[in-house]
């Protein structure tokens, strides 16, 4: 049987974490625990690690949200150190839910016939450009980033609050691919 932690963690990393990814819920001692999904990526070998984490402190339970990442519920208080812990060894214990950091993109040209452009490479290049830039500021943080391949919105450019979708333009007499920019969407 799991035993609750009680030792107070100061490694920086679990703390950025907790304080970006781990909520309370309105039930004393139980948290939300959201699972940064890079650009909403997972990998086959993460599967068992997270499941396994949904068995021993979520109650067997996983979702999906609307932003490309996960969410466990139910995490008791005495245990965020083993989740993180656990996310850190399948490599998912990144920090930044839901935060600026935490680009936003549909497939793009890489698997929808629809895609104009390669909104996976911007939404990538865009969130390595921000992560590496760092931010301090709580008000940028809370910001959103979408990118979408194409006007249909799948990425939900149009509600982000710095949206971008796959548009074409003419260059040199042949059509390239262009992005068009909307500012200070909200949801």
């Amino acid at each position: 049987a799991l035993v609750p932690d009680t030792v107070e963690h100061t490694d920086p990393d679990f703390l950025a974490w907790r304080g970006s990814n781990v909520f309370a819920q309105s039930q004393t001692g139980y948290n939300g625990v959201y699972v940064t999904l890079p650009l909403g990526d997972i990998l086959e070998h993460q599967f068992a690690g997270l499941s396994k984490i949904a068995r021993n402190f979520a109650g067997g339970r996983l979702r999906t949200t609307a932003e490309q990442n996960l969410i466990y519920r139910w995490v008791p208080d005495g245990y965020l150190f083993d989740v993180w812990s656990e996310l850190k060894s399948i490599g998912l214990a990144e920090d930044g839910a839901n935060q600026v950091t935490d680009v936003v993109a549909c497939p793009g040209t890489d698997s929808c016939k629809m895609g104009i452009t390669s909104s996976m490479g911007v939404a990538a290049a865009l969130r390595t450009a921000i992560r590496e830039f760092g931010v301090d500021d709580p008000l940028i943080r809370s910001l959103h980033v979408k990118v979408s391949g194409c006007p249909n919105g799948c990425a939900r450019h149009h509600i982000a609050n710095i949206g971008l979708h796959g548009a074409a333009m003419k260059g040199d007499g042949n059509q390239i691919p262009a992005y068009e920019l909307f500012l200070a969407g909200n949801y």
